[in-house]
C-alpha cells in the first residue's frame, strides 16, 4: 500500500474494440476501449472541483517524470481552470482526455474495489504501561545488507534483532498490525503532537492474510472478516492474539516524516505526493499508469448506495493485482477505518488519457 511501490512494467498487450489507441501507453494484462463520456455512470453528477487538488498534485509529480505518456501538455493547462467551477473543470477533462474503458486480461469490466485508510491511534515514544506495543524502525542490522528474505514475524520478534529500533509504542497489538497492513499512520502524543511515521522497508516475507487464517479455523465467519470483527475476535481471545499475527509472515517497518508535515495532510503513496481522502486510489502499475485520473463506478461498503468518482492513480501495493482493480483512499482515522474495513466491492474504470 502507502510506499509498497514495485517499479512499472509495460508491455504490448493493447488491444481496443474501438481502434482508437491510448496516447501509445499499453498494458500486459490490461485493455482499454476508447468510449464516450455519457458511457461512464455518474460523469455529469460528480462535483469535480473536489478531485480537482488531487489532479494538480498527479500533475506537478507527472511533470517531473519521463513517460511513454504526453501529461506535460494536458498538466500546462491547469494554471487557466478554475479550482472552483466544476463545469470548467468537465470541459477540461472532456476537452484534452479520452475516457477508456479498462477490461482485464480475461474480458471481464468488473472488478474487485476494496478500501485503506491511515490509522490513528494514541501513543508513545517511550515504553509506558498504557503504551507497551512497539513499532518499529528498519534495523539498523540490516541497512548495508538487506536479507531477502529475512525472519518471518515470529523469528523477528524473538530473536533481538529489533532490540534498539522502536520509534513508537502504542496500546493494541491488532491495531499496530492493522497499521503495518496501510503502510503508514498518525501517533497523537501526549503533548499534542502529532507523530506521522511512513513506509520504510519489510522483512521480505509474503503477505499473508490474519483473516483467512481465522475464517481457516471457522474462527470468525465471512461477515465478520473485517478490521472491526478481527478486532473483536482479538478482545475475545487475548492470548491468542500473537499467534494470529504471528500466521502473517510479513512485518513493515516504519520512518518518522518530518516534523513540518502537517497533520492534516494525507500520506505520501508511490506517485510521491499526498494522498487525498476519497480522490485517490492504488491500482495495480502493470495495468494503469501512475498518476493518471481514473473514473471509478462502484458501491459504497454493505450497501448498493452509487459511489461513482473521479479518482487519481497516485498509489499501489503488492495486493492490488489486476487490471479492474483499485483501493480507495477513505482518509484518516476511525471513520476512514470503518469504512475501509468493510469495502469489498464490485467495481468499473475508466482511465482517463490525453488525447
Amino acid at each position: 500500500m502507502v510506499g509498497c511501490s514495485t517499479p512499472p512494467t509495460r508491455g504490448t498487450g493493447y488491444r481496443s474494440s474501438s481502434g482508437t489507441a491510448p496516447s501509445n501507453y499499453s498494458s500486459p494484462i490490461a485493455s482499454f476501449s476508447a468510449v464516450s463520456w455519457k458511457a461512464l455512470p455518474g460523469w455529469q453528477d460528480d462535483d469535480l472541483s473536489q478531485a480537482w487538488p488531487s489532479w494538480l498534485k498527479s500533475c506537478e509529480a507527472l511533470r517531473k517524470r519521463n513517460s511513454e505518456i504526453n501529461w506535460r501538455q494536458v498538466c500546462s493547462q491547469v494554471a487557466s481552470v478554475s479550482a472552483k467551477d466544476t463545469q470548467t473543470i468537465r470541459r477540461y477533462f472532456e476537452d484534452n482526455f479520452q475516457a477508456y474503458e479498462i477490461r482485464n486480461s480475461a474480458g471481464s469490466d468488473t472488478g474487485l474495489i476494496t478500501g485503506y485508510y491511515e490509522p490513528v491511534m494514541n501513543g508513545s515514544q517511550t515504553r509506558t504501561s498504557v503504551y507497551s506495543v512497539p513499532l518499529y524502525a528498519y534495523p539498523n542490522a540490516w541497512r548495508q545488507t538487506r536479507p531477502n528474505p529475512g525472519p518471518s514475524r515470529a523469528d523477528l520478534m524473538s530473536s533481538g534483532i529489533l532490540k534498539g529500533s522502536e520509534i513508537a509504542w502504542v496500546q493494541d497489538p491488532v491495531a499496530a498490525a492493522f497499521m503495518q497492513i496501510q503502510g503508514s499512520g498518525k501517533i497523537r502524543l501526549s503533548d499534542g503532537r502529532v507523530l506521522r511515521l511512513g513506509y520504510a522497508g519489510t522483512n521480505e516475507q509474503p503477505f499473508k492474510s490474519f483473516a483467512q487464517w481465522l475464517l481457516d479455523r471457522k474462527e470468525i465467519t465471512r461477515s465478520e472478516a473485517t478490521m472491526q470483527g478481527i478486532s473483536r475476535w482479538a478482545k475475545r481471545n487475548p492470548d491468542r492474539v500473537n499467534e494470529m499475527l504471528n500466521a502473517n509472515p510479513r512485518f513493515v517497518f516504519f520512518k518518522e516524516l518530518p516534523g513540518n508535515v502537517s497533520a492534516d495532510l494525507g500520506p505520501t503513496g508511490a506517485l510521491n505526493v499526498p494522498l487525498t481522502t476519497e480522490r485517490s486510489i492504488a491500482v495495480d502499475l502493470q495495468a494503469l499508469p501512475l498518476g493518471a485520473p481514473v473514473f471509478l463506478a462502484t458501491t459504497k461498503p454493505l450497501s448498493d448506495q452509487a459511489l461513482q468518482k473521479l479518482v487519481m492513480a497516485q498509489d499501489t501495493g503488492k495486493a492490488i493485482v489486476g487490471g479492474v482493480r483499485a483501493d480507495y483512499y477513505w482518509g484518516s482515522g476511525d471513520a476512514a477505518g470503518e469504512m475501509a474495513g468493510r469495502m469489498k466491492q464490485n467495481g468499473k474504470m475508466w482511465v482517463l488519457l490525453p488525447r
